[in-house]
């Protein structure tokens, strides 16, 4: 089990909070999604053997949102 805070640029309101929690959270692997809308991150506990950070990326593009970076 891996931990990672992947930095998100786009979210305005507590849908944009839904809509990126829900898109992580779909994905295979994914345990948890918390998302803090004020800082712009999205901390995600998952699977490293069944997803990866650049699905998180492409998933979170295909959402209307910009990962820009990841802490840990």
């Amino acid at each position: 089990m891996n931990t990672s805070v992947l930095n998100i640029e786009g979210m305005g309101c507590s849908g944009c909070v839904d809509t990126v929690e829900n898109t992580l959270s779909a994905l295979p692997g994914v345990k948890s999604v918390t998302v803090n809308l004020q800082k712009g991150t999205a901390m995600v506990d998952f699977d490293e053997q069944e997803v990866s950070e650049t699905e998180f990326k492409q998933a979170i593009k295909e959402a209307g949102y910009t990962m820009t970076g990841i802490q840990g």
